[in-house]
């Protein structure tokens, strides 16, 4: 059974940084995809920056570009969100995700197993 624990959430003001972890259990090897999304209140959840196996390929949200950077340790079955240069609308529930297939994508719909969240909320 795969699960996923997010952690590194909290306030910051506006132009701070904050990491989130996300650390995986139950697969058998490193061969999965994971990204992270979030969730504002009222608003659908969007995809913010995914990573492959490896950790050479990953994509970004173009909101967030420039501004945080995902990682992966496969040692640590851990993966990463540096979150510098944050902005109020940087707040939201923050999600990770695993996935089995092939492609890094941003698209929620494409994982099917999720973390249960850590706020983030950057104040102005």
């Amino acid at each position: 059974q795969v699960q996923l624990v997010e952690s590194g959430g909290g306030s910051v003001q506006a132009g701070g940084s904050l990491r989130l972890s996300c650390t995986a259990s139950g697969y058998p090897d490193n061969n999965y995809r994971m990204g992270w999304f979030r969730q504002a209140p009222g608003k659908e959840r969007e995809g913010v920056a995914a990573i492959s196996p490896s950790g050479l390929t990953t994509r970004y949200a173009a909101s967030v570009q420039g501004r945080f950077t995902i990682s992966r340790d496969n040692a640590a079955n851990t993966m990463y969100l540096q979150m510098n240069s944050l902005k109020p609308e940087d707040t939201a529930m923050y999600y990770c995700a695993a996935k089995e297939s092939s492609v890094t994508s941003v698209n929620p719909g494409d994982y099917n197993h999720w973390g249960q969240g850590t706020q983030v909320i950057v104040s102005s």
